[in-house]
């Protein structure tokens, strides 16, 4: 069994550790440029799944005038 020193010397070290993560924002501009991304993503998906339609029936028309002038 350890004795009392040890066990508040392994918490203390503990306790330091995650001060020292806590203080830790090296990441910090990664993940927020992330979530910049995707949110750019999801407003480019809602946006072009909107013309979707619009662009489909642009496809057809421009096919459809190509096989009636041959």
């Amino acid at each position: 069994m350890k004795d009392a020193s040890s066990l508040l010397s392994s918490a203390g070290r503990i306790w330091r550790g995650l001060r020292t993560l806590a203080g830790n924002e090296s990441g910090q501009d990664l993940v927020e440029y992330a979530l910049v991304a995707g949110l750019i993503g999801l407003g480019a998906v809602a946006a072009l799944s909107g013309l979707s339609g619009k662009i489909k029936q642009a496809f057809n028309s421009i096919g459809s005038n190509i096989s009636s002038a041959v």
